[in-house]
């Protein structure tokens, strides 16, 4: 019964949180509230997205920025090639971030400590090479890329982006949320207290190590693909 309140009040503080957003997006007329605040929610998001790997199952990731620059250049990407609309684009680095992870995990997660962290900055620093000579998108020189028209009610494309990553926070602390409450969260809180005891008593540990690195970096690239228009 606790649970199920505090899911209604949960949900309900959303649609508040995102009714409150929607009308300061009609009211304001000022569009630096707008650009503000959309930073605030990006790094709340992962911030959020952070934590799922390294405040639940305490593997410190340092290589936040990179699942982040990929989610910029596959929205970038997929933009100059397709000319996809912006959920396309946030569907598609939350996927790209996801492989990324799984990958990533498969490498790196057998290690433990400081040795995974180490191996997440080299991840960083492979990634940026990448972009650097990928012509594409620009390489070291950069792309300039022309926003396309706003859609309704918004009438700047500046409180589309703020209204849009308000709705990846929502989804990200809903997931975050889930997972706590849920089996995959135990399994991680108890192979961060003890990864050898966790795995005697038949914790796979391995398994929901690489679900979590796949759904934070599928939410650390989904939170960045806006950032290709911002």
């Amino acid at each position: 019964m606790s649970n199920r309140r505090n899911s209604i009040a949960f949900w309900a503080g959303v649609a508040v949180f995102l009714v409150a957003v929607l009308s300061m997006t009609q009211i304001v007329r000022n569009e630096y509230p707008f650009f503000a605040g959309y930073v605030i929610l990006q790094f709340i998001a992962l911030a959020v997205a952070w934590s799922i790997l390294g405040g639940y199952a305490g593997y410190v990731n340092f290589g936040t920025n990179a699942f982040f620059g990929v989610g910029v250049y596959t929205a970038v990407a997929l933009f100059k090639a397709t000319g996809a609309p912006l959920v396309v684009q946030i569907g598609a680095a939350a996927v790209v971030g996801m492989l990324l992870g799984f990958g990533v995990g498969l490498l790196t997660l057998r290690m433990r400590g400081i040795f995974f962290s180490i191996a997440t900055i080299a991840l960083a620093i492979i990634i940026e090479t990448f972009v650097m000579n990928w012509r594409f998108v620009g390489g070291a020189a950069g792309i300039q890329l022309q926003r396309p028209p706003v859609m309704a009610p918004f009438d700047s494309y500046v409180k589309m982006l703020f209204f849009v990553q308000a709705l990846l926070v929502v989804i990200a602390v809903a997931g975050a949320r889930y997972i706590q409450n849920s089996r995959i969260g135990r399994g991680l809180q108890a192979l961060r207290d003890d990864e050898l005891a966790a795995e005697c008593t038949g914790v796979p540990t391995l398994k929901l190590k690489l679900v979590a690195c796949m759904i934070s970096g599928a939410l650390i690239s989904a939170a960045g693909a806006p950032a290709a228009m911002y």
